[in-house]
């Protein structure tokens, strides 16, 4: 292997890897979501971690956030509590940079 096939295997490696931790992030931001909103939502105990579950498998259902929105916006509104879009959307920033700070200690 010559030296610039190593360096581009290395890239895509590093690529794969950066790709996957962002993954394993944005999963953990929305499981925190998810019991934050749990929370809110009354529920205690493992109805917290199903919920958290919920929203996890709610973010596949299309890029973005947006899914995640609906389902906790309907789950907010069933139950009669506002929570405005601007809160939510400062609350996933903040639940990521708790996210990846977790998945970065978990590796070392």
């Amino acid at each position: 292997m010559s030296g610039m096939d190593g360096r581009e295997k290395a890239f895509e490696d590093k690529f794969a890897h950066d790709e996957q931790l962002e993954f394993k992030a944005r999963a953990r931001r929305n499981k925190l979501f998810g019991r934050v909103v749990a929370e809110e939502l009354g529920k205690a105990g493992e109805d917290i971690n199903t919920y958290a579950a919920e929203v996890i498998v709610a973010d596949l259902e299309e890029e973005g956030d947006e899914d995640i929105f609906r389902k906790v916006e309907a789950d907010l509104e069933k139950a009669g509590i506002e929570m405005s879009r601007h809160r939510m959307e400062k609350r996933l920033e903040e639940l990521m940079v708790t996210a990846r700070q977790q998945i970065w200690e978990e590796t070392q």
